[in-house]
């Protein structure tokens, strides 16, 4: 009876532990460098090499950090998080798939910022969003993906995307927003989305909404692409956009 009840006490505090050791590897902030290691804990003096590598270090909510320039790769993001860049290039390269799928909660916020999104002409989007509620996209530049830029077609219902201070060039499309059965929304601001060989922005399906402020969509056949009742609207005015389509309405500064 003794050694019983310490096989089972040795054996709840094993379990504890791996419990414990599980929950000391999800840290709230990570560092990813251009000469660091997935296998090193992705610590400040012992960072990841790949954005996918240290996500799986980082708890919800949590960031990660760029230490300096170098390539990070896709990644595929299902909880709250931001990840971040400031003042150094880093790089998100691919040349099939998406270069950020976020298929994050119904509540949960993503930010990606300084980022630079390379689809090498192969690559289908820069920024794919499948669910969750805001994604932030900010001082980013896409390029060279043969899909949109930003591709927001959540199945969350009033979810967002903010896309502020980017280019977006040489994509199929620039950003689209297009919900999956549901109403979603797009704000673009101090953006540049040029060269696009489709469309600059695009509102698809009733309650669907683009709102554009001091941006410019230039070079593209279609600026403006409204499609089975979308909408987009421009604030100021203060946009300056070339190529076919108007925007539904312009809202003026109060």
């Amino acid at each position: 009876m003794i050694s019983t009840k310490i096989v089972r006490f040795l054996a709840i505090s094993a379990i504890t532990a791996g419990l414990s050791t599980v929950a000391q590897a999800q840290a709230t902030r990570t560092w990813v460098s251009g000469v660091g290691n997935d296998a090193n804990p992705c610590s400040r003096t012992a960072p990841c090499k790949t954005f996918a590598g240290a996500i799986s270090k980082t708890a919800a909510a949590g960031e990660i950090n760029v230490l300096d320039p170098g390539g990070f790769g896709a990644v595929t993001i299902t909880k709250s998080i931001t990840i971040r860049s400031d003042h150094i290039e880093a790089g998100v390269l691919t040349n099939a798939g998406n270069g950020i799928i976020v298929a994050a909660g119904a509540t949960d916020q993503v930010v990606l910022e300084g980022l630079d999104f390379e689809g090498l002409g192969a690559a289908l989007a820069g920024v794919k969003i499948n669910s969750g509620l805001v994604v932030s996209v900010i001082r980013c530049t896409i390029h060279h993906f043969t899909g949109n830029g930003v591709d927001l077609t959540s199945s969350t219902a009033n979810a967002r995307v903010f896309v502020k201070d980017c280019v977006i060039s040489q994509n199929a499309g620039g950003v689209n927003v297009q919900g999956s059965a549901v109403a979603n929304t797009g704000s673009i601001s101090n953006t540049l989305i040029d060269g696009n060989t489709s469309f600059a922005i695009r509102a698809s399906g009733a309650g669907n909404v683009v709102a554009v402020v001091r941006s410019i969509l230039t070079n593209s056949p279609t600026g403006i692409s409204l499609v089975s009742s979308g909408t987009a609207v421009s604030f100021g005015p203060s946009n300056i956009v070339a190529g076919s389509g108007a925007f539904s309405s312009t809202v003026l500064y109060k």
